[in-house]
């Protein structure tokens, strides 16, 4: 069975290595696969070969199922000539709402009618800053017509960062858009089978339902939603972080522990009430509480929005009632086997996520470390095993210590691997937040939340107040300045390496015996740890050579330059709102995920938000050892650095560098440039324009100058240094994200670029890069790249050679890029 299930699985995941295939060569392989395979069956009566029959059965099975799996996904895109147009659409709100009166974010699923429209769409719903006024309340099962602008999955992609694209896919996103006005058709369109839909509208009720009995100036309300339902949206950035300094954040969700708590009531009120009379002579009662347990795991884990930890119980549960009723006795990895298989056949892409290798790992790990000891503590029952109740009480601490640093330990790859991190007061801080979260805060605020209100609201309040004891505490702990150790994200191999010592180090036995193999297994494990290895390879830079990372930011700049030694970051990208911002979003996991602490000097080449936003938030988790800039006096980044005892400088011609070998040359604004209180010009033409150069290529970062700007860096490269570009081969960002008011032909003919490049949203407002630019670059002959087409871009200046790139969007393997081939 469990070869079975492994083939099954083995054969979804080559669809994932194998993105390209035609959907013909699917169903022929499925076909050849399952002939071949009954063929074998018949013809060799040994059941070694028969074995062998079944496994090839199941894994073509299992390709063949993720097969149809993903072409229903990419059957369901946008047509790209519908994006940017103005649509109007009908059908219903499909899923829990995220926002409020001040915007919303929602699924949408359209009507059968709108033939050319994907069945499933995300839309955003924001006030329009011209006429601001408060969004309707939205909510499951709404009938709207709306009027939308929709555009194909489409999101920035860079390396260690968030992937919509993917997240679309996962979710049956075919386009996402945004509302420009709507019209309520029906406050409830919700069919009598369709339970999906039901459970929504009934989680938006229950979330409402704790919103209304928890005070308005209840922070942890998003907590307590959290844990009751699974939505974790409304929960700060700044608790996250605490969270996930202390090691909690697993238990900030609906976790399989409180699945497995709501299952045994469950069960135990079955058991109870099946008890009385004769009940049990018609069923026995071992039976019911098991079924009841199940169809309790079962409503709950689709409250709290299917999440995998919730579904993985869930299945579970149901193993064990369907092993009761059949009267088999599983062991407990056949279980932990079903319920994996289970997930993969209703959700293929959740191997993409990391709450699918974290609960299956913790749980996992825990089977494996702790035996098939009938208790899973190890604490002996029995007569023949009476002792005293301390001793009792001893003993299960001991094993519950020893199942915390088993999860620890077995965890410690992947969560390197997802989150760049590792939390040391972990095993502290659960010590105390697991007992009060899942036999306190929790079974609190799912009874205040399912009871009547004036019963509830007395439940909720004590969770909350234990929630915000407890927040005080992991507060204190995570600002300890060796409370998290983090690192880059490690290489497949040694994931693998750490895992097999891992795997041996946890091993079921006594410790003692053989502490010292274990830990020499265990030492794998600091591979994870040490900096660059297995990584040097690809990043390593010799004297003289450096390289560029063009982030695939949106609207915006952010730009990386390393030397062999030395780090530069020109620009921290765009900021949306007040919360949403580019250091946060995308620079930060960008250098987390390389092992990035500390930046030797920032460059802000102007004030624009699209190129200041992020810095803000980088300054806080990142050590900048200087800044340079054009900014005026009173910006608040300039009071913030000196807050911090940062240098800082106003950047101006003439400024120059060398690092490791290689020049950094400033050519704009003048020379006389101060941080003064106003700008005599305005803010795009005093960008800071820096090239950075070593003997083969030539490297100009340029902000947003227009043509005044230009016309003073033509005027400067004729009475310099132009001369001295030579051979080089120039890489040049257009002005200004390829603006009407920048890219000059003067400059072009001066510098003769041989490639450009532009960061650039996609499908922006700007209209950037504007078509006669675009063209002007096309009539000169120099490639010009987009990251919107791109993703990320990574330029390397070599001694010995020419630059080399790589473009993210096209070298990464990507299931659906059949479904979008088009470039935008």
């Amino acid at each position: 069975m469990r070869f079975a299930i492994t083939a099954f699985i083995a054969g979804g995941s080559l669809l994932f290595f194998l993105p390209n295939i035609p959907p013909h060569w699917m169903l022929g392989s499925f076909f050849l696969g399952t002939i071949c395979s009954c063929i074998i069956y018949i013809s060799l009566p040994s059941s070694r070969i028969r074995q062998l029959a079944i496994i090839i059965l199941m894994l073509t099975l299992g390709f063949a199922w993720n097969a149809r799996y993903a072409e229903n996904r990419l059957g369901n895109i946008l047509p790209s000539e519908m994006e940017g147009k103005d649509l109007t659409i009908e059908g219903r709100i499909a899923a829990l709402p995220q926002g409020n009166f001040l915007g919303a974010k929602f699924a949408f699923e359209v009507d059968d009618s709108a033939a050319q429209l994907p069945r499933r769409i995300y839309l955003s719903w924001q006030p329009a800053w011209r006429d601001p006024q408060e969004i309707p309340e939205i909510f499951p099962g709404q009938r709207w017509r709306l009027k939308v602008k929709l555009k194909r999955p489409y999101g920035s992609l860079n390396p260690y960062t968030f992937d919509f694209e993917r997240w679309s896919f996962h979710q049956d996103f075919g386009a996402s858009g945004s509302v420009r006005s709507g019209e309520l058709l029906l406050s409830q369109d919700i069919g009598l089978a369709e339970f999906e839909l039901r459970m929504e509208l009934a989680r938006w009720h229950l979330r409402n339902k704790i919103q209304v009995m928890l005070p308005t100036d209840a922070r942890y309300a998003g907590v307590i939603v959290a844990l009751v339902m699974g939505d974790q949206n409304a929960i700060d950035q700044d608790d996250w972080r605490i969270f996930n300094a202390t090691g909690i954040g697993h238990l900030i969700s609906i976790s399989g522990l409180h699945v497995t708590m709501l299952a045994g009531v469950g069960a135990s009120l079955a058991a109870f009430i099946w008890r009385r009379r004769s009940l049990p002579l018609l069923i026995p009662v071992g039976k019911v509480a098991a079924s009841i347990g199940f169809v309790t795991a079962f409503i709950y884990a689709w409250l709290a929005g299917f999440q995998i930890p919730a579904q993985r119980t869930m299945y579970m549960v149901g193993v064990v009632a369907f092993a009761l009723w059949s009267g088999r006795n599983p062991r407990s990895f056949d279980i932990w086997w079903w319920a994996l298989a289970f997930i993969l056949l209703v959700d293929p892409m959740a191997p993409y996520t990391p709450g699918f290798w974290l609960s299956f790992g913790a749980v996992a790990a825990i089977l494996y470390a702790m035996g098939d000891s009938a208790g899973l503590l190890g604490i002996p029952t029995g007569k023949e095993f009476e002792v005293h109740w301390t001793h009792r009480l001893i003993q299960a601490l001991r094993e519950a210590c020893r199942v915390q640093a088993v999860v620890t330990i077995a965890l410690l790859p992947f969560t390197l691997y997802w989150f760049y991190q590792v939390s040391v007061v972990s095993p502290l801080a659960n010590a105390f937040a697991i007992p009060l979260v899942s036999y306190v805060v929790t079974p609190l605020a799912i009874a205040g939340a399912l009871l009547p209100e004036f019963i509830g609201r007395w439940l909720l309040l004590p969770a909350h107040l234990a929630m915000e004891y407890l927040a005080i505490a992991l507060g204190w702990m995570a600002s300890w300045n060796w409370s998290v150790v983090w690192a880059r994200q490690p290489e497949w191999w040694i994931v693998l390496l750490s895992s097999v010592g891992i795997i041996y180090a946890i091993r079921p036995g006594s410790v003692v015996h053989d502490w010292g193999l274990r830990t020499l297994a265990l030492s794998l494990s600091t591979l994870l740890f040490v900096p660059q290895f297995g990584f040097a390879h690809k990043h390593s830079l010799a004297f003289g050579e450096f390289r560029a990372t063009v982030l695939d930011i949106g609207q915006g700049t952010a730009v990386l330059l390393e030397t062999a030694n030395r780090k530069l970051l020109y620009d921290t990208g765009p900021i949306q709102g007040k919360k949403d911002d580019a250091g946060q979003r995308v620079i930060l996991p960008y250098l987390r995920g390389r092992g990035i602490d500390q930046i030797d000097r920032m460059v802000i080449s102007h004030s624009d938000s699209d190129h200041i936003g992020g810095a803000a938030s980088l300054i806080k988790h990142i050590q900048f050892d200087s800044m340079m800039g054009s900014l005026p006096r009173n910006n608040p980044l300039l009071q913030n650095l000196q807050d911090r005892k940062v240098p800082s400088i106003p950047c101006r011609f003439r400024q120059h560098w060398i690092w490791d070998g290689v020049e950094f040359m400033v050519w704009h604004p003048h020379e006389e440039t101060l941080f003064e209180k106003q700008y005599s010009r305005k803010p795009n033409e005093m960008s800071c324009v820096l090239e950075v150069r070593n003997q083969n290529s030539s490297f100009w970062l340029t902000g947003d100058v227009e043509k005044q700007g230009e016309a003073e860096i033509v005027e400067r490269l004729n009475q310099t240094r132009l001369r001295e570009l030579g051979d080089k081969q120039l890489i040049l960002m257009a002005p200004h994200h390829g603006s009407k008011t920048s890219s000059s032909l003067d400059l072009l003919s001066n510098l003769e670029p041989d490639q450009a490049f532009a960061q650039n949203g996609y499908r922006n407002r700007y209209g950037h890069p504007h078509p006669t630019v675009s063209a002007r670059y096309r009539d000169l002959r120099i490639p010009f790249y987009q990251t919107p087409i791109t993703g990320a871009q990574i330029w390397t200046f070599k001694n010995k050679s020419n630059f080399s790139t790589q473009f993210w969007r096209h070298d990464i393997n990507r299931l659906w890029h059949r479904g979008l081939e088009s470039d935008p």
